[in-house]
């Protein structure tokens, strides 16, 4: 069942152009863990997660960026993480610290997102999402993608697909500027 529900997101995520090859990550929160899809895996196949507890080993199987959503799920509540990498909050997060939407959309579900810093699947990384997840659905790593969290895979989408429009509004706009 799981396999199919990170297939379904994964699939849709490609199909928006919210990521491309095998980049990106979902996860999912369990009572003594969390699944996450397999290293170096495409998200658009049903393949089964990989299972990670919150403490101790992990597998060699699992994506890179489990740090961060061990993180996540260690400092937050949320239920669900999905880790893309949009091309508009990529390109945004270069020259910015936090954005600030202007479309309706996002200004009603993502008034600001925070922009951060930290190398993919580091301890940094893992950290500083974690933080700003705190008090957010969304953030953006700066020149590597979006981590949204919510309660489900679904609302993780949501979020990223949000951010997303958002930051190509701005681009078109002209309101992309380094702060």
């Amino acid at each position: 069942m799981l396999d199919k529900e990170f297939g379904r997101i994964g699939r849709r995520l490609f199909a928006d152009h919210l990521l491309g090859g095998n980049f990106g990550n979902l996860s999912l929160r369990a009572d003594d863990g969390f699944y996450i899809t397999m290293r170096g895996a495409y998200l658009d196949t049903d393949k089964m997660p990989v299972h990670v507890p919150f403490d101790g080993p992990v597998p060699e199987s699992a994506s890179s960026e489990y740090r961060a959503h061990r993180k996540i799920y260690d400092m937050t509540g949320h239920r669900a993480v999905v880790h893309a990498h949009p091309p508009y909050s990529v390109s945004a997060s270069f020259a910015n610290d936090a954005i600030r939407p202007l479309d309706s959309e996002g200004l009603m579900f993502c008034p600001e997102i925070p922009v951060i810093d930290g190398e993919p699947g580091s301890t940094d990384l893992a950290l500083n999402c974690a933080e700003a997840l705190k008090e957010s659905n969304i953030v953006i790593a700066r020149g590597h993608g979006t981590f949204a969290a919510g309660k489900t895979l679904d609302e993780g989408y949501l979020f990223t697909s949000i951010v997303e429009h958002s930051c190509r509004v701005l681009l078109y706009s002209g309101f992309f500027r380094r702060l």
